[in-house]
C-alpha cells in the first residue's frame, strides 16, 4: 500500500518527514486540549462525579477534538519539514532533479489524502460515538441521566399532525411537542402535545408524565391527561366559546415522524452531529417549514471539513522555496501556527455572517477554504520565481 500509494523515493521521503511531524504535533496538541478541557472539567466534580469520571468524559471527547486540530497540525508539521528541507537544502536538491511545483503539489495532495480519511473517519464514526459516552457518563453521574435541556420550557420540535387518536394518515394542521427532559435516548420526560387544525385552531392538548420509543415511529405515551377543545357555533367570531372534554389514561400510543436522532440533533450541538443526522434532521425542518439555515451551514462545513487538510499543506508548500536567511525555521512554524487560527477563525466568522446575511449555506462553508486555497497557490507561485 505503502509503495502504491507513493511510488517514487522522494515521495515516500516527503510523506515520512510530514507524518512523523504531524504525529508529534498532533499528540503535543491533543494533550494540550485534554489539559484544559480537565480544568474546565474539574469545576462541575462532586461525590457522585469524581475527578476520575471528569478524566474519563475528557477522553471520550478526543475524537472530536481530533477533528478540530488534525487541520492546524498537519499545517504545522508541513511548514517545519518544507522549511527544514530548505534550511538543509534537500528541496534544493529535488528541485534540480527535476522536482516542479506541480509535481510538489500533487505529492502534497497524495499525502493528504489519508489524513482527510481520518478527519472523515473521526468526525462521521468514532467522534459521534465517544461524544455520545461522554454524555451518558456525565449525565448519570450529575443529573441521574436526565439531558440537561438549554431552555426552562424545554425543548420544542414541529410534527404533522394525523387522526384524533393521534395515529392514522397526516392531516391539514399542525402539531408541536415540548420535552421536559431526555434520559439516555429512549424515555422522555415532562412531555407535552398540542395539535392545531389549518385554521390553528387548538384542537387536542396532551400531557404525560413519561415518554418511551417502541419503535415504527411510535411513542408510548403514560399517566396521560387529553384535553379536547370544541368551539361552540357563535356570531362572534371575535369571541369564540369552546366546550373542553378532559379524559385520563394509563398508556396512549401515538404516530409521529420525530425519533431519538431529531431529538438528539436539538440536544446536541449541530457541529458535533454527524452529516447522517444532519441531513435527515434538515429534512425534517425543510418538510415543516422551519428555518434550517444554521443547520445547512453545519452540514456543508462538515462535508468540506474533510479536505481542509489538502489546503493546508498546500499552504506549507511555499516554505520550501524560503531560503535559510530569510529567517529560522522557529519563525516560520509560529507562522504556520498564525495561519492555523486565522483559518479557524474565519471559517468560524464566515458561518457567522452566512448565518445573519442569509447566505447560500454551501458558499459561507466553502468560502474561507477557497480564500485560504487561493493564498497557497499566489504564494506558491510568488516563491518559485523568486
Amino acid at each position: 500500500m505503502w509503495q502504491k500509494l507513493f511510488p517514487l523515493v522522494y515521495e515516500r521521503y516527503i510523506a515520512k518527514q510530514i507524518y512523523l511531524s504531524f504525529a508529534f504535533i498532533l499528540f503535543a496538541l491533543t494533550s494540550l486540549f485534554v489539559f484544559f478541557d480537565f480544568i474546565a472539567e474539574i469545576k462541575d466534580t462532586n461525590t457522585t462525579y469524581s475527578v476520575a469520571l471528569a478524566f474519563l468524559t475528557v477522553l471520550m471527547r478526543v475524537p472530536s477534538r481530533l477533528v478540530e486540530i488534525i487541520p492546524i497540525a498537519g499545517l504545522i508539521g508541513g511548514i517545519y519539514v518544507m522549511a527544514n528541507m530548505a534550511a538543509l537544502s534537500e528541496y534544493t536538491i529535488l528541485r534540480i532533479a527535476g522536482l516542479d511545483t506541480k509535481k510538489a503539489l500533487v505529492t502534497l495532495m497524495k499525502i493528504a489524502a489519508p489524513i482527510a480519511l481520518l478527519i472523515l473517519l473521526m468526525s462521521e464514526v468514532l467522534g459521534p460515538f465517544t461524544e455520545g459516552l461522554s454524555k451518558n457518563i456525565r449525565l448519570s453521574a450529575l443529573n441521574q441521566g436526565k439531558e440537561a435541556l438549554e431552555f426552562r420550557s424545554g425543548a420544542w420540535i414541529k410534527d404533522k399532525l394525523r387522526g384524533s387518536d393521534g395515529k392514522g394518515e397526516v392531516k391539514n394542521g399542525i402539531r408541536y411537542i415540548n420535552v421536559g427532559s431526555l434520559e439516555g435516548s429512549q424515555l422522555i420526560r415532562g412531555f407535552r402535545m398540542y395539535e392545531f387544525n389549518d385554521q390553528y385552531g387548538l384542537l387536542v392538548t396532551r400531557t404525560a408524565e413519561t415518554v418511551e420509543f417502541i419503535g415504527g415511529g411510535m411513542w408510548r405515551l403514560k399517566d396521560v391527561t387529553e384535553t379536547r377543545f370544541t368551539e361552540i357555533a357563535s356570531g362572534n367570531h371575535l369571541d369564540p366559546s369552546f366546550t373542553t372534554q378532559i379524559k385520563k389514561t394509563d398508556t396512549l400510543d401515538i404516530e409521529t415522524e420525530v425519533s431519538p436522532q431529531l431529538l438528539g440533533a436539538l440536544l446536541i450541538k449541530p457541529d458535533r452531529l454527524s452529516i447522517i443526522d444532519l441531513f435527515n434532521y434538515i429534512n425534517h425542518l425543510k418538510e415543516n417549514k422551519q428555518d434550517y439555515q444554521r443547520y445547512a451551514i453545519s452540514f456543508w462545513k462538515k462535508v468540506i471539513y474533510p479536505f481542509t487538510i489538502l489546503v493546508m499543506l498546500a499552504l506549507a508548500l511555499p516554505f520550501a522555496y524560503l531560503q535559510t536567511r530569510s529567517g529560522a525555521i522557529g519563525y516560520k512554524v509560529f507562522g504556520g501556527i498564525m495561519l492555523g487560527i486565522s483559518f479557524q477563525l474565519f471559517n468560524s466568522l464566515f458561518s457567522h455572517l452566512g448565518l445573519l446575511g442569509e447566505w447560500p449555506a454551501l458558499v459561507s462553508a466553502i468560502t474561507p477554504a477557497m480564500i485560504y486555497f487561493i493564498l497557497a497557490l499566489v504564494g506558491i507561485r510568488w516563491v518559485s520565481k523568486v
